[in-house]
């Protein structure tokens, strides 16, 4: 009996020991999107556009496992081009995308470390132009993150992640159809951590 005691006290101290140790950092995040609008019918085609984005960012880390969650609120701004019966829509989507990733990082000392990240990502528009006039635009929408990533020198961070859209952004209803719209993104970016 004595010995599942001792055995339960120190794993209890082992685990308030691990908050402890926590890392809670903060910084600015920024970078370079890539997206493709993607309709449920055929007869609206869409190209890839560039953007970009840019917002403070939290990062909270165990060290000894290396498994965190990052946070961040980013003002985005991503091109879309679509054409339908031969008219040209040339527009920029502006969203505030708020990523919550579980993060597990593997370093390799204190000045080099590479990370695997993916989780839900909330998007709320706040801008889009012409679409409007065409789509109704959903307030917001939810999509997917994976990506992976460095850390360098304990403050900077650069990655490389895939963005695909679970809910619809907008829908627009025509006479004879229904056309639903999701928006991929491939996003490029660098954090500076304070």
């Amino acid at each position: 009996m004595k010995k599942i005691l001792s055995t339960l006290m120190i794993v209890a101290c082992l685990f308030l020991a691990v908050p402890a140790q926590a890392q809670l950092q903060f910084g600015l995040k920024g970078g370079l999107n890539i997206s493709k609008l993607t309709f449920s019918k055929d007869i609206v085609k869409s190209d890839n556009r560039t953007g970009f984005f840019i917002g403070p960012m939290a990062e909270f880390t165990i060290p000894v496992v290396g498994l965190g969650v990052d946070v961040a609120a980013l003002y985005n701004q991503s091109g879309a081009k679509a054409i339908s019966g031969g008219e040209e829509v040339d527009q920029t989507l502006k969203t505030i995308e708020v990523p919550v990733n579980l993060k597990w990082t593997l370093g390799l000392g204190s000045t080099l470390g590479a990370y695997v990240a993916a989780g839900p990502q909330f998007g709320f528009n706040v801008g889009s132009g012409h679409f409007t006039e065409n789509f109704d635009m959903k307030s917001c929408n939810t999509s997917f993150n994976v990506g992976v990533g460095l850390k360098l020198l304990g403050h900077l961070q650069a990655g490389v992640n895939y963005n695909f859209g679970l809910s619809k952004m907008a829908k627009a209803v025509d006479d004879a159809m229904t056309i639903e719209m999701k928006r991929n993104t491939w996003q490029i970016s660098v954090a500076y951590m304070f």
